[in-house]
């Protein structure tokens, strides 16, 4: 399918207009083949859950959806593992996962993002012991400007930049991820956790999956979300109160489009995420912006946005408060290290956000924090450079995979050339 010639278009958010000379749809591996290889510059659009330009080919370029390509969903039960096309989102491979009785070790927020656009920026859930949604990666196919399929394993040195890699290799269109015996999930809410005297570790593994939430109009968290495996101990969390009420979290939104709460348990795939499959939002008034550091910097960062919640709140939905585990995709923004989280929700207006943004980027300074590839951030160049010891490696995995540029954009460059 191809949509008109000096095309335009929105992300999910609205917030970014891209400019391409196409849009396609292609149908047919044979068909998307055949488009690559017709192209001088390439993006893939995803899910369009990113918020800034990683994914504009430009105005000579064409955008590629993959929604239209047969989704296959491929379950190894045996070698449990599952192979998914390029297209697939989570909230799909999780029912067919789950319908063979595996399961994925974690999930984000929202299960409607795309599975290779989500492991391509760094995208996570949350877990002192979870690594990002990267982390069960076995295998990499990706379609290359001369048309070639090349396939990077776990066992390929070239591995640690193939999977976290911004689009920049070629069409991802294929991923392999390991998969576990499935589990229940159950979910635990609490209300009003005080930032003073807060053991963040001990808070962090009280669940399999652990959130905090605060509008940061007022010191501490709004909302704890815990969620529990029922094969895990229940842990005691005496420092905040238990909900009385479905939470959203966003606070005074209504709960209806939430997973399930008061310790209903439940399949993994459906405790999770922190909104069910079936509500697909058709957009987000909203924009997001998200920095990783090491945990162990996780009161001093906290206490760093506490200090400036005057600034933050006023143009703040809601701030959400994970850990990732550390990994070794090169730029993983949890690559080597173990993470703390720093998530917000801001409200739908770039102008007033952006200032915010950059003096959020100032508190977190002393915690060298990575900016989610996919969200808001105005992160010098230099110092992405700093806080990413393989960019170098990196950007020569592009050059030997893509020598012609073909699926560089304007995002990329400013993050190669740093």
């Amino acid at each position: 399918m191809r949509t008109g010639a000096n095309w335009t278009g929105t992300n999910w958010a609205g917030n970014i207009t891209f400019a391409a000379r196409e849009l396609h749809r292609p149908a047919t591996p044979e068909a998307l083949r055949a488009l690559v290889a017709g192209a001088a510059r390439v993006r893939v659009l995803g899910s369009g859950h990113s918020f800034n330009l990683i994914a504009e080919p430009g105005a000579d370029g064409v955008l590629l959806s993959l929604d239209a390509l047969p989704a296959e969903i491929d379950v190894d039960t045996t070698a449990r593992t599952v192979r998914v096309g390029g297209g697939v989102r989570y909230a799909e491979l999780a029912r067919r996962v789950h319908e063979q009785g595996l399961a994925l070790p974690n999930m984000a927020s929202l299960p409607h993002i795309s599975v290779a656009g989500s492991v391509a920026t760094g995208t996570h859930g949350s877990g002192v012991r979870n690594g990002s949604l990267a982390a069960p990666v076995r295998e990499v196919e990706v379609l290359t400007a001369d048309g070639a399929t090349v396939t990077v394993g776990r066992d390929d040195p070239r591995f640690g930049g193939a999977v976290t890699s911004l689009g920049a290799l070629g069409v991802v269109t294929a991923l392999t991820l390991d998969l576990s015996p499935a589990f229940e999930v159950e979910q635990h809410l609490f209300t009003e956790l005080p930032l003073e005297g807060l053991d963040f570790e001990t808070v962090a593994g009280a669940a399999y999956s652990v959130s905090l939430f605060t509008d940061w109009r007022a010191p501490g968290f709004r909302q704890v979300w815990l969620k529990r495996r029922t094969d895990q101990p229940l842990a005691a969390f005496p420092w905040a109160t238990p909900a009385t009420e479905a939470l959203h979290p966003v606070p005074g939104m209504p709960a209806v489009h939430c997973t399930e709460q008061f310790g209903v348990p439940g399949p993994w795939h459906e405790r999770l995420p922190h909104f069910r499959a079936e509500f697909t939002p058709s957009s987000g008034q909203e924009l997001q912006s998200e920095y990783l550091m090491p945990r162990e910097h996780a009161l001093g960062a906290l206490r760093a946005l506490d200090g400036i919640r005057a600034t933050v709140s006023p143009v703040l939905q809601t701030c959400e408060v994970r850990t990732v585990a550390a990994d070794e995709q090169w730029l993983s923004p949890a690559y080597g290290r173990d993470s703390v989280a720093v998530h917000f929700t801001w409200v739908e207006d770039t102008a007033a956000v952006l200032p915010v943004v950059r003096a959020v980027e100032a508190a977190l300074e002393p915690f060298a924090p990575r900016p989610h590839w996919g969200k808001v951030f105005e992160t010098p160049a230099a110092a992405l450079r700093e806080r990413y010891p393989r960019l170098d490696d990196f950007a020569a995995l592009v050059r030997e995979l893509d020598p012609a540029g073909t699926f560089t954009n304007a995002f990329v460059r400013g993050v190669l050339e740093s």
